[in-house]
């Protein structure tokens, strides 16, 4: 699964896309985001749009957590049928996640990560879901603390990600109209944008 990914995109960048946009993340430092590290959300607002950070891993079902009730995170969700996840489908808890390029672990110990980024260089997006001001004990030296946190959906991998991931990629979204539509559909429309890019719609490295 998905557990790697770079941004480098700034905030001119977003505001290109959003003329809206509301910058609550400060300035963005461009590189590799890994679980439980802060990454860059866009979420909807009365207002427009909001960049603003939260922390990669949304809440674990409770038969997940450790005996001593750490909850790691979850970081990428598949089964959106699920209880669990059912009540952050709605448009206030979805997100979009910028992104440049994702990896996923080539098969093998120490074999590295193969990565993949959009062919025509265009901007993308995972589409997310966030949950603010959750609280719980991510590590145990920290104790409780109440963080906003975010992951993002998978699905069934395209032709280039299957080489290396059979069983699933992350949802991406490159149109304008499918970012507007993650952020504001119901339900029943939304959820038929978990599906795979295009076989041929991403470039990859390093996945020999």
């Amino acid at each position: 699964m998905c557990n790697l990914y770079n941004m480098t995109r700034g905030v001119e960048a977003m505001r290109q896309l959003f003329a809206d946009l509301d910058n609550r993340a400060g300035n963005l430092e461009p590189g590799d985001v890994y679980p439980d590290r802060m990454g860059a959300i866009i979420t909807a607002t009365p207002q427009g749009h909001a960049l603003q950070r939260a922390r990669w891993g949304m809440p674990s079902p409770q038969q997940f957590h450790s005996a001593s009730g750490i909850d790691r995170g979850v970081t990428n969700i598949r089964n959106t049928a699920s209880s669990h996840w059912r009540r952050w489908l709605t448009p206030a808890n979805r997100c979009l996640v910028p992104l440049d390029r994702f990896s996923e672990p080539r098969k093998g110990k120490g074999a590295g990560y193969a990565w993949f980024a959009p062919a025509d260089g265009r901007p993308a997006f995972f589409a997310g879901i966030w949950v603010p001001k959750w609280r719980s004990v991510r590590k145990l030296k920290d104790g409780p603390t109440t963080d906003d946190l975010f992951a993002f959906l998978t699905t069934e991998p395209n032709a280039e990600v299957a080489e290396i991931h059979p069983k699933a990629m992350p949802v991406i979204l490159t149109e304008p109209d499918e970012w507007q539509g993650w952020l504001s559909w119901p339900w029943m429309e939304a959820k038929l944008l978990q599906r795979p890019l295009p076989d041929g719609a991403l470039v990859s490295w390093g996945a020999i």
